[in-house]
């Protein structure tokens, strides 16, 4: 299966297509390492979405091939529907990427 993000985003119009946020956070529910996750992207102030890949699975099945992919693995920080990190945000990698 592709990395890719499996259900895109829509909604805000900052994404390089206007169809949401460039940054995608995949999580679970009570994950420490994936609040940290959240407040470094909040402490970046880039737009970014949450997507908690065990709801994602409970509603399609995309979610379930999404949770399957990446979910022994959250956080997974995504950029324009690809996996850019996991565990942590990489932070000088994301700014760099995101400027590019």
């Amino acid at each position: 299966m592709s990395r890719e993000l499996l259900d895109p985003p829509t909604g805000a119009p900052d994404g390089p297509d206007g169809s949401g946020p460039r940054v995608v956070l995949l999580t679970r529910t009570a994950c420490p390492p994936c609040a940290r996750a959240a407040a470094t992207l909040d402490a970046l102030g880039v737009p970014w979405r949450r997507v908690d890949v065990d709801e994602a699975a409970a509603d399609s099945a995309a979610g379930r091939e999404q949770r399957a992919e990446f979910g022994d693995r959250v956080p997974v920080v995504l950029l324009d529907g690809h996996e850019h990190s996991w565990g942590e945000v990489d932070v000088p990698r994301l700014q760099a990427d995101l400027v590019d």
